[in-house]
């Protein structure tokens, strides 16, 4: 499990979200609930890009912060392994 940090601003036409020390990590909402649900699938989805293509996740950096930011705490990012499996059905004799 990785730690890195989120961010949100409070803005009158809803919540802006990001990940202070995952570069390309943001979203908006409506809702702070909204905005956590949705940064935390463009941190997975941006995570395993990065992965895809071969790079290294940045590092969490806990000492980022955004003066102009109304929130700011910890969202995780959980790495979980798997073999995969194919499943092939057999048709059953008549």
């Amino acid at each position: 499990m990785l730690t890195y940090k989120a961010m949100y601003k409070f803005l009158p036409d809803g919540i802006h979200g990001e990940v202070l020390d995952f570069p390309g990590v943001l979203t908006c909402a409506q809702s702070l609930a909204e905005a956590r649900t949705l940064l935390s699938g463009a941190l997975v989805d941006i995570a395993e890009t990065y992965l895809l293509a071969g790079d290294a996740l940045p590092l969490p950096n806990t000492e980022l912060s955004d003066p102009e930011a109304d929130l700011e705490e910890p969202i995780h990012l959980i790495l979980q392994g798997s073999s995969y499996i194919n499943v092939i059905p057999v048709p059953l004799a008549s």
